[in-house]
């Protein structure tokens, strides 16, 4: 496929003793064996707060480590429930801690409900956490048992978040409607990368 940039996610493997971390970790390897040149972003799970699976997936060198707050701490038992703001907060914490040489990424959703100074509480957290890249989109819902969308965001509130989150010390901010995860997540590497003198 020749891919520059790959995203590897999968479904939370709350099964697995390791929370799927070697899963994680085997498939980052298998892409450096076969095409070396192609960075690679992993987006996890929470791993349960479980430091060991974290660091399996560290020691496998990614190139950027995502996890997703998703919402602010009020909405998480109804937006995220059996997941816990503070445990995915201390994760991000402890893979910057544990090696910062790897930037830690996360993102919102917005339109749930939540209200700024809520937002605004949430980024700081992060960034207290050490994490570098931020991605802020809107939230639709899947089908008719998700929760329902409480508010578009506009546009112009998108932007008014992403100059925020850059104030309040991101260093990358995706920001708007159609915003997801993985949304020009090569970009948003290069350009950190490109501050930090590091090689693309």
């Amino acid at each position: 496929m020749k891919l520059r940039y790959a995203v590897v996610t999968s479904v939370t493997r709350d099964d697995l003793p390791d929370g799927g971390a070697f899963i994680f970790a085997e498939t980052i390897r298998k892409i450096r064996d076969k095409r070396p040149e192609t960075r690679v972003e992993v987006l996890i799970p929470d791993f349960r707060g479980d430091q060991g699976s974290l660091k399996t997936v560290l020691e496998a060198r990614p190139d950027v480590l995502n996890h997703n707050v998703e919402t602010v701490p009020r909405l998480y038992a109804s937006v995220r429930p059996g997941a816990e703001y503070q445990r995915s907060i201390d994760l991000l914490k402890s893979a910057h801690e544990m090696d910062a040489s790897i930037p830690t990424k996360s993102g919102l959703m917005l339109g749930l409900g939540e209200g700024p100074e809520e937002v605004q509480q949430v980024l700081s957290d992060l960034v207290e956490a050490g994490c570098r890249i931020l991605t802020l989109g809107q939230y639709l819902q899947p089908s008719a048992e998700h929760l329902p969308v409480e508010r578009f965001v506009t546009p112009e509130e998108f932007e008014g978040w992403r100059k925020k989150a850059l104030e309040t010390g991101f260093r990358e901010v995706a920001s708007g409607p159609f915003v997801r995860s993985s949304y020009h997540a090569h970009e948003a590497y290069q350009a950190l990368a490109s501050t930090t003198e590091s090689t693309i």
